[in-house]
């Protein structure tokens, strides 16, 4: 009944039914007909209502519609488009200087804003017309305007970084229960911010690699360096206008979680503050954009709310059905021992990223799984990373990753779906390269949460 019960919400999610009613519906379903063929006891729905005072209780959650709030005024407000106006300017005197300028304000975006769609959406909308009009291959401007977007995932202050913290700690403390560890440590949303940090630098800076390298074999697919402004104090100006802004925030938030000046919810909101202050400055914080800033921060909180109550109701009946126990011994069995369980659940969540999101796949698969294999001995943090890079990759893998829908959704008169596909594939094979060397040298992600929290 359990495996039943997770493939039947697989068939009615790509049938596509709301992913949180869809959760809660079938997982409620299944737990009726349990309780009359006698293999379900419906007494544990009796813990429902103190799991869901548990979530909307749960003060690391409250990070979640601030750091929303402070991504979608940094959005609305235009300072990521003055940001990518200014860094063209100052990139433009390179042969591809307007693509390592969409790498670095798509960097920033992805820290501002935490979410995937935001992100491609805003760099596809702002940079594509512009790479193409300067004569780049499409193919090329594509995959990075997708690849950029997808570092979301791990640039902290990330959202789904703070969701998967909040996620891991519980797993974690549960697995070390199980193994008779009773005064359990504590993992938390700054160690998983400390051990992306290096990882997320890596991976922007094999982005970057691989286009000078392009531009080395292939230089007739990037065009000459354009007419650019020359360098003086007002340029110069313009550009720390521009760029110091939303730095000087990221390096608020950022560094007070890190360094345990503030929590995330506390550094969330002054992330939330500064956001508004900055808005406010460039003279862009109307009462027009107010309301469409909190409109869209309500959509998204609720979103993530509602699919956690449906995924809390789900694991519950999945739970109620032996399947914690079914996949243990699963794993126990699996050949190769805790690397044979780790590639399993890795692959699942890849496969599983092309239905569902980062948010549905966070709360669902990782509390099933995540327990057993840190009971396993796998190092949290490390385990949160790959979770993480593993998704941003799924993402963006041909022909279903989020990514490629969002931006084929706003640029469809300008490139083809073919050209999208071709662009991303060599960003895909450098996500998966860095999933190997995270593989073979962890302490690329566990170091950094070492020296900072000892």
């Amino acid at each position: 009944m359990a495996i039943l019960l997770f493939v039947v919400v697989c068939i009615v999610l790509m049938l596509g039914y709301p992913v949180a009613l869809t959760l809660a519906g079938v997982a409620l379903m299944f737990a009726g007909v349990g309780e009359l063929m006698g293999v379900f006891d419906s007494t544990l729905l009796g813990a429902l209502p103190n799991r869901l005072f548990g979530i909307i209780n749960n003060s690391i959650l409250m990070a979640v519609p601030l750091f929303v709030f402070m991504g979608v005024v940094l959005e609305k407000s235009k300072v990521a488009e003055q940001l990518l106006t200014s860094m063209a300017e100052l990139f433009g005197r390179l042969r591809g200087g307007l693509i390592f300028s969409v790498f670095f304000v798509g960097m920033l975006l992805a820290a501002s804003t935490g979410i995937v769609g935001a992100t491609v959406v805003t760099m596809g909308l702002m940079s594509l017309p512009t790479l193409l009009k300067r004569g780049y291959d499409p193919a090329f401007s594509a995959g990075a305007i997708c690849a950029t977007g997808t570092l979301g995932q791990i640039i902290p202050p990330s959202i789904a970084l703070v969701l998967l913290g909040d996620v891991l700690s519980n797993a974690y403390q549960q697995a070390q229960l199980q193994m008779g560890i009773f005064s359990p440590k504590s993992v938390s949303v700054g160690d998983l911010f400390a051990g992306a940090l290096i990882p997320g630098i890596l991976l922007l800076a094999m982005y970057c690699l691989y286009t000078l390298l392009l531009i080395k074999l292939k230089p007739e697919r990037f065009p000459k360096p354009a007419e650019v402004s020359k360098l003086n104090l007002h340029f110069v100006w313009r550009i720390l206008n521009a760029l110091l802004p939303p730095l000087v925030l990221i390096f608020m938030v950022l560094g007070s979680i890190l360094f345990g000046v503030a929590t995330p919810t506390e550094a969330a909101s002054v992330g939330a503050f500064g956001a508004l202050v900055i808005a406010a400055l460039k003279r862009q914080l109307s009462f027009t954009v107010l309301k469409e800033v909190m409109l869209s921060t309500v959509k998204v909180t609720s979103m993530v709310f509602l699919i956690l109550i449906g995924a809390s109701i789900f694991s519950l009946v999945f739970r109620g059905f032996g399947g914690e126990e079914l996949i243990q011994q699963l794993f126990s069995n699996m050949p190769g021992g805790v690397v044979g369980a780790t590639l399993l659940v890795m692959l699942v969540i890849f496969l599983l990223g092309f239905i569902l999101d980062f948010i549905e796949i966070t709360f669902v698969v990782v509390p099933l799984v995540a327990p057993i294999l840190l009971a396993m001995g796998l190092d949290p943090i490390w385990l949160g990373i790959m979770i993480a890079v593993n998704l941003q990759t799924s993402f963006l893998t041909p022909p279903f990753g989020f990514a490629l829908f969002y931006l084929r959704g706003v640029t469809k008169d300008l490139i083809s779906s073919s050209d999208i596909y071709r662009g991303v594939l060599p960003f895909v094979v450098i996500q998966l390269l860095l999933l190997l060397i995270l593989s073979l040298w962890p302490s690329l992600i566990t170091w950094l949460p070492s020296v900072i929290y000892g």
